[in-house]
Formats: structure tokens, sequence, C-alpha cells
């Protein structure tokens, strides 16, 4: 199977994707950080977390899944949400809370 096939089957399969530099518990750098507390503060506790930093094939093929440069990522439904930016303006305008509930 290749990466992007992975990829594809890892946002298709999972309500609440993200792809980020550690682990939700143990987050690698500010900006997955801070994707993680949002998506906590808007109730999500299943969040299926890929470690970038552990599969660097996935870290290069993400970029490319969504052309996108930047990691983390967010998927809901196997749609592409944005990445750390994004998903603060949309937490905080409430955007985020309603593809979230939308999801559910």
């Amino acid at each position: 199977m290749s990466v992007q096939d992975t990829i594809r089957q890892q946002v298709t399969g999972h309500r609440v994707v993200l792809y980020m530099k550690g682990t939700p518990d143990f987050p690698q750098c500010g900006f997955s950080a801070n994707a993680v507390r949002i998506l906590q503060m808007c109730g999500v506790q299943d969040i299926f977390a890929v470690n970038v930093l552990e599969e660097p094939e996935i870290r290069q093929g993400i970029k490319e899944y969504a052309n996108w440069p930047t990691i983390p990522q967010l998927y809901v439904n196997g749609e592409f949400v944005g990445g750390s930016d994004i998903l603060t303006e949309m937490f905080q305008n409430g955007e985020l809370q309603k593809v979230l509930k939308k999801a559910a």
C-alpha cells in the first residue's frame, strides 16, 4: 500500500484525525499542542493522532495529500479542516464546534 493509500485510509477510517508532531499527551511543538488543546476544549475525546516524527514518509505524504505545507493538519470525516492557525480562528468564531458537532 502506498503512503497516499495509508493516509486516505486513516482520514476516512476515523472521525477526527490529527497529523501532529508528538502525541496528544506529549505534543512536540507548540502548534500541535495548540491543536490538541482546541480539540479538547471542543469536547473531542476520540482523536486519532498520527505522530509524523515517528513516520517520516507520512510527514511528507500528508503535505502532498492536502497540498498543505505545515503540520499539524486536522481532518474531520475525511475532509481537511486546516492547521493550527485555521483551527484557532475557527474555534474563536464558533465554526469548528459546528463542524465537529455535525460530524458526530
